[in-house]
């Protein structure tokens, strides 16, 4: 839960619209994964076979979460301003 408000925290700060968007798509991809998961092991949704984001293995799908955390990464870092620009 902390990576996904933290995720949601970019989106408001973002400098432009496309980086809200994407982080925005970050979360509902990342929520959806743990949302699902947990419903499966639990038995509440039917068994689809979707991977628990950084805790289970699925060897696509952690390259795919390692890339979203990298997007975010990316868009939290453009929005702060540099210390030394002219």
């Amino acid at each position: 839960m902390i990576l996904i408000t933290k995720a949601i925290s970019i989106a408001k700060n973002a400098r432009d619209d496309l980086g809200s968007y994407i982080a925005i798509g970050v979360v509902a991809m990342l929520l959806y994964n743990t949302v699902e998961n947990i419903g499966m092991t639990i038995g509440l949704l039917p068994i689809t076979g979707v991977p628990l984001p950084f805790i289970s293995y699925g060897g696509t799908a952690i390259v795919a979460n390692f890339i979203c955390i990298g997007l975010l990464l990316n868009i939290s870092a453009r929005r702060k301003t540099t210390m030394f620009t002219e």
